[in-house]
């Protein structure tokens, strides 16, 4: 039975070990980590509307206050924490009401989401206990959520094995911490001293933030929130900033990058300006060329490039996608005026430097469009400097509704409540150094779920990116053209074809400082695959925080490259001089960061490091870091040369990155056939001895928590890929209240909430 020809070739137990590890190298490529693949990973329980990364384990996810059918306490759930390594997702609590509440970290590890909404019922109806007027509601029986649109809710992520703990729960109590002001749809972003800035926002509404006629562009007859203010609180009232006045209407989850000047980069509607903070001095900057709007609903996608020594750590901007519906088809707080759903989406791209090092004035430079229109796709900064979107669709907007201006009833609606049509579930690569007509790649296989309105994606510490949501309806609802998505995925990058040889780098630091004293990262031989001196001459240290995920955007996602120089020993070992971040925080705000080591384009696994003091002040800042002339290996050692440049693991690797598609189809039966030749080779040998000495292992890494005291204290179809629609399979506990929404003892809330009447819909 057993008489393989072959089975010679592996009469070494060393060769048969090393054998069965490529079988599972080629497993793992078949049955996951396929570059260019959607791997459906788990249940989220929750649809995730927000999710942020808390640490090198857990991901956050957040939901509106819907009917769930996982419960926690009695009621609907709307937050999880999940677990990345076993695709698991934990209930958490969350009292008040989430819905697009905008959200940032701390420079301690810890994050704040800002705002949401009134409190709702089934079907989104108006809670039970009315606020004063009637409009909306302080709380809701039923669904047991509290009014969250002055809500700062304050999480400390914590490790495996700690979630049950009260320290590791959502603190979302505004009788200790809100806002001075009302807020849906805001904007966030953090300032250099790790505190953070909240801009604009809706009190109530629903599709876009104006009435129609705009008599009132400041405050639309009291559901518009054009102020800014600070937390923690500055101590000053919040104020008016007139952008939020000129862009009136479109200008919800406002588009907001610190800049190296310390001055704030927006764009909303189709203006865009330099603002000031601090004196609240908006200098203005040229329109988006073609009037194209990038802000929800349009939701383009939009990041800022990676900062590099190469770029002088200077920021540019990039839009790409959105609409460019005329103005009236934007319709108001109610719905559009049009049939959203036949519009198509924007192809077009533009770049914009705000704040040129060269003397010239900013402006918009046509970029390559991309290769489908898209609204509500996402950029993802990768940490090998592209940027990957993924999400969206071809026509339409964000948001949903019961009806347009063209579309009297819901009956009529031809995709349920959604406003957007045709799934693009194919993603694109951007390379941002490309030359341009070359920047835009379609790369990998289709997904089979749709994300639309309320999709998220966020980066996660191996390179992959974990993909959830879409439920454009006011409550779950599992039957209609889009349904609401509990499936998990996880997208596998290009690097991924070279995953095995991922550069193993040692020496790590936990903490960065603005300037100072270089620090070093080890690659020694066996750490990393290919010529230690090509190897050295590719490596990269970056750091990418990958931001708070919500409606196509990531709030605070950027990507900044470390200076370094580099060292190869004669022996082929690799040290890296790096550079500590540059001395200004405005670049890279202090705060949680992945630093990541990339040689020859492939990055390793991600560490969580924090940057700065870890506390919320004036961050001490250095001179920046002295780094000696980098040092290239004379001559090879043969010891090194075998070691990392054996030809033929070279070619064997390069052949796994060729013949994916192959691998998928037949691993299956190779995976059988190696079974078989292994009971084979261990019967003929019966060898029972351990794996010998030789064949060395590698320990995971260590898990790093960068969490330290808490913040609180208490007291149609795509193109790219077919479609089918289908079913997708110790906070404190607040006693309904009697009388307003306000706080006792905290000055900042500034009185209850009192909505005014309104005449529009505001069921979104």
């Amino acid at each position: 039975m057993c008489t393989w020809n072959g089975a010679k070739m592996l009469s070494s137990p060393k060769v048969m070990i090393q054998w069965a590890g490529s079988m599972m190298a080629i497993a793992g490529i078949a049955f996951g980590q396929v570059p260019g693949s959607f791997e459906q990973v788990g249940d989220t329980k929750v649809s995730a509307m927000m999710m942020f990364l808390g640490n090198e384990q857990k991901v956050y996810i957040l939901d509106k206050t819907e009917g769930n059918p996982s419960q926690i306490n009695g009621h609907p759930a709307w937050g999880v924490e999940w677990d990345i390594a076993s695709s698991t997702a934990t209930l958490m609590d969350v009292p008040t009401n989430t819905f697009c509440a905008a959200g940032m970290h701390f420079p301690n590890g810890s994050w704040a989401t800002f705002g949401g909404n009134a409190a709702v019922g089934p079907g989104g109806n108006i809670g039970s206990m009315p606020n004063p007027g009637g409009a909306d509601a302080l709380y809701d029986a039923t669904y047991q959520d509290w009014d969250g649109r002055r809500a700062i809710r304050i999480l400390n992520p914590c490790s495996g094995g700690s979630t049950g703990t009260a320290q590791c729960q959502w603190f979302d109590n505004t009788t200790y911490i809100g806002m001075q002001k009302a807020r849906w749809y805001a904007s966030t972003e953090a300032l250099n001293d790790g505190s953070v800035v909240i801009v604009g926002g809706y009190t109530n509404g629903g599709y876009i933030n104006r009435n129609t006629p705009n008599i009132d562009p400041a405050y639309s007859g009291g559901a518009a929130e054009p102020t800014f203010e600070f937390w923690p609180s500055r101590g000053t009232p919040a104020a008016v900033m007139q952008f939020m006045i000129t862009t009136s209407g479109l200008n919800s989850y406002a588009h907001l990058y610190l800049m190296p000047s310390g001055k704030m980069f927006a764009q909303a509607n189709f203006s865009t300006i330099l603002w000031d903070y601090n004196n609240n001095i908006e200098t203005p900057l040229p329109d988006m060329p073609g009037r194209v709007i990038r802000v929800y609903p349009a939701s383009g996608a939009v990041a800022m490039l990676p900062l590099t020594p190469g770029n002088n750590y200077t920021p540019t901007i990039l839009f790409c996608g959105g609409s460019d519906m005329p103005e009236p088809a934007w319709g108001n707080y109610s719905w559009p005026s049009i049939d959203t759903w036949n519009y198509p989406a924007s192809q077009d791209c533009q770049r914009i430097t705000p704040e040129p090092t060269d003397g010239s004035q900013p402006v918009y430079i046509q970029d390559d469009q991309m290769l489908e229109g898209r609204t509500m796709g996402q950029f993802i900064i990768l940490p090998d400097s592209t940027l990957l979107v993924l999400n969206g669709a071809l026509n339409g907007t964000a948001g949903y509704s019961t009806q347009t201006g063209e579309t009297p009833t819901y009956g009529q609606m031809p995709f349920g409540m959604s406003l957007a049509a045709g799934p693009v579930l194919t993603p694109a690569i951007y390379n941002p150094n490309a030359p341009p007509g070359q920047r835009w790649q379609r790369f990998g296989q289709p997904s089979s779920i749709p994300r639309l309105y309320h999709s998220t994606a966020v980066l996660l510490p191996d390179g992959s990116v974990l993909v959830a949501g879409s439920n454009p309806n006011v409550d779950v609802n599992l039957t209609t053209a889009f349904p609401t998505t509990y499936t998990a995925e996880r997208f596998y990058p290009p690097y991924f074809a070279n995953i095995s040889s991922r550069p193993v780098p040692e020496g790590l630091p936990d903490t960065l400082s603005y300037g100072g004293a270089a620090f070093q990262v080890y690659l020694p031989v066996g750490a990393f695959v290919g010529d230690p001196n090509e190897a050295a001459g590719s490596a990269r240290v970056v750091l990418v925080r990958p931001g708070f995920s919500t409606h196509a955007m990531n709030m605070g996602q950027r990507l900044l490259q470390l200076d370094s120089t580099f060292e190869v020993s004669d022996e082929g070992n690799v040290v890296l001089h790096v550079a500590q971040v540059p001395p200004n925080p405005n670049l890279l705000t202090p705060g949680p960061v992945l630093m990541f080591v990339i040689v020859g384009g492939i990055p390793s696994v991600g560490k969580m490091v924090t940057v700065g003091t870890g506390q919320i002040g004036t961050q001490p800042v250095q001179d920046a870091s002295f780094l000696p002339p980098s040092r290239a290996r004379p001559s090879p050692s043969p010891s090194a040369a075998a070691a990392n440049t054996d030809a033929d693991r070279r070619k064997a690797a390069e052949t796994r990155t060729r013949k994916i598609a192959i691998a998928v189809s037949v691993a299956g039966g190779v995976l059988i056939t190696g079974l078989i030749v292994a009971i084979c080779l261990i019967r003929r040998r019966k060898d029972k001895s351990s794996v010998p000495d030789d064949v060395a292992t590698r320990a995971p890494a260590r898990p790093v928590s960068i969490s330290s005291a808490p913040l609180w204290r208490p007291g149609a179809e795509s193109q790219s890929g077919a479609w089918t629609p289908s079913i997708n399979g110790s906070n404190p506990q607040l006693l309904p209240r009697t009388r307003a929404y306000e706080s006792d003892s905290s000055a900042s809330l500034g009185g209850p909430v009192v909505s005014p009447a309104r005449t529009y819909y505001s069921g979104r």
